[in-house]
């Protein structure tokens, strides 16, 4: 029994040693535990946080005493933003009375502020409390009058929708009275007209001048030569177009041009390329009243002419309220002038290639490179448009149209008419001409297309047209900024839009590009005041 007693005892005292053991440990680690948090707690994290608010603050232009909760700046300033709300509300609502009695508290608010700046002390409750009480009464009787977030929000939407509806007014009228201006012919243009009308009727040695000339040219149907086309109404412009041709031809002898117009301007046109001289280039001047095969049963548009609803849609102006824009409207877009390009071969029997040319192009280098070009089997040597998605199928045609869906990709690359090439050998042999019937026949109600003789060009010379060299033909002098590097290593410059350079609407910037072509010296001009 004692062993067992001491045994007892001595298990007990290895017991409380290990017990003790355990305690100490314990001590330790919780000092050990208090060390490394004061540790923590000394490094230099809590510095950063002040630095940080230092620069909210900077970047906010706020100071310490508006960051105070009794700041009397801070509530000043933010009676201030709220007054300039309500002033705007007030005067939208004709209130001017109570948007003057605001306006002048907000200047008796921010004399108080800029006093407290210039002397670098805050604002005090005492000096400030008139101010602010002032201006909290103005506000709450704002408040009062529903001037609240509510109110403006709903006056702000009604304020965009009326903004909306008078731009999109002004929008139209500019849009119209543009058009207008782009359609008019100057008196001094008029007056050229009529001039040369009448020195050609009064000089008969310019008739027989130009008879002999056509009699002995040989050079009309010459497939060797440069031949180039311009079907225009507009004497100057044409005179520019073969003039500027003339200028920066290698060859200028080898250059023939063929000038179509029509029977009121036929004369003035003989005549004005009779009496001028373009360095030995060859002209020949003729009117589309004289093709006996242009008749209304062989070409559609002379054809939907005849027609009452499409006169109406053209002349009247009174079809669909208005809804469609002026310029699909244009009667100019029924002109057989614009509609002559796709019977190119039956104007020219006997030319195997051409060149054609708008009369609003000028010509900035030598284009006898043009005529070798090989377009690989295709009809049409035209530049691309299509390095914006604007100038793809889809912007021109109605591909709501089962006929258009079925036959045409609507991410295909457009093109522009102006400075084409046409192989008029293979035109013959693929029968371009009856294509361009096809379609033209099925857009009588309009819904394939709408506007001019792009989009029936697009289709005629689908799958037919070689892409040229975008250096060949610069477009957008007559609407937009052009690259000036393009203008100057551009061969055609093509005022396409409706700021013509022979328009006081022209952009003056290009004009020159245009004007350093014009004889402005020359009698004719300066008696009908062209400058």
């Amino acid at each position: 029994m004692r062993r067992r007693a001491g045994d007892f005892r001595r298990r007990r005292r290895v017991w409380n040693v290990w017990w003790w053991t355990l305690c100490g440990v314990a001590v330790l680690l919780f000092i050990f535990v208090l060390s490394k948090g004061v540790q923590i707690e000394s490094r230099p994290l809590i510095d950063k946080r002040p630095y940080r608010h230092d620069r909210i603050i900077d970047s906010l232009n706020i100071t310490e005493e508006m960051m105070s909760p009794d700041s009397v700046a801070r509530q000043i300033s933010d009676q201030i933003s709220l007054a300039k709300a309500f002033v705007v509300i007030a005067k939208e609502s004709n209130n001017l009375q109570f948007a003057w009695e605001l306006s002048a508290q907000i200047r008796n608010s921010k004399i108080l502020l800029s006093n407290a700046a210039i002397r670098r002390t805050p604002l005090t409750t005492s000096e400030s409390e008139t101010a602010i009480r002032d201006m909290a009464l103005l506000l709450y009787q704002a408040q009062q009058l529903h001037y609240d977030s509510a109110t403006m929000i709903m006056r702000l939407k009604a304020k965009i929708q009326a903004l909306e509806e008078q731009m999109s007014s002004v929008s139209e009228k500019s849009s119209k009275y543009g058009q207008i201006a782009a359609e008019e012919v100057p008196k001094s243009l008029y007056c050229l007209g009529v001039r040369l009308t009448t020195e050609w009727f009064g000089n008969l040695n310019l008739q027989r001048k130009l008879k002999e000339k056509q009699q002995l040219d040989m050079k009309l149907t010459d497939y060797n030569l440069y031949h180039f086309c311009v079907f225009s109404d507009n004497i100057l412009a044409t005179s520019v177009v073969v003039n500027s041709t003339a200028l920066n031809s290698k060859n200028p002898d080898m250059v023939v041009f063929h000038l179509i117009t029509d029977e009121i301007n036929y004369t003035p046109m003989k005549a004005w390329f009779s009496m001028n001289d373009f360095r030995g280039v060859t002209v020949e001047v003729q009117k589309f009243e004289d093709f006996t095969w242009l008749n209304a049963s062989y070409v559609p548009v002379l054809k939907q002419l005849q027609d009452s609803e499409t006169q109406s849609y053209y002349f009247s102006g009174n079809t669909d309220d208005g809804r469609t824009p002026i310029k699909f409207r244009n009667p100019k877009y029924l002109s057989m002038l614009n509609h002559l390009r796709f019977y190119i071969p039956e104007v020219f029997p006997a030319l195997k290639k051409v060149v054609f040319l708008d009369d609003d192009v000028v010509v900035q280098k030598d284009l006898s490179a043009l005529f070798s070009i090989d377009l690989n089997g295709n009809v049409n040597g035209a530049v691309e448009t299509c390095m914006e998605t604007f100038h793809r199928y889809h912007k021109y045609l109605n591909y709501s149209h089962p006929l258009i869906r079925a036959h045409f990709d609507p991410d295909a690359c457009g093109w522009a008419f102006g400075m084409n090439v046409f192989d008029l050998v293979e035109w013959r042999r693929r029968n371009v001409t009856g294509i361009y019937h096809y379609w033209q026949e099925r857009n009588v109600d309009r819904t394939l297309w709408k506007l001019g003789t792009l989009p029936p060009g697009l289709l005629t010379f689908y799958g037919l047209t070689e892409p040229l060299d975008p250096l060949w033909h610069i477009l957008g002098l007559g609407y937009t900024n052009v690259d000036s590097q393009l203008i100057e290593k551009g061969a055609v410059l093509h005022f396409n839009g409706n700021s013509k350079p022979w328009l006081k609407i022209g952009i003056e910037k290009y004009k020159p590009l245009w004007e350093k072509y014009v004889d402005y010296s020359h009698s004719l001009l300066q008696q009908c005041n062209f400058h």
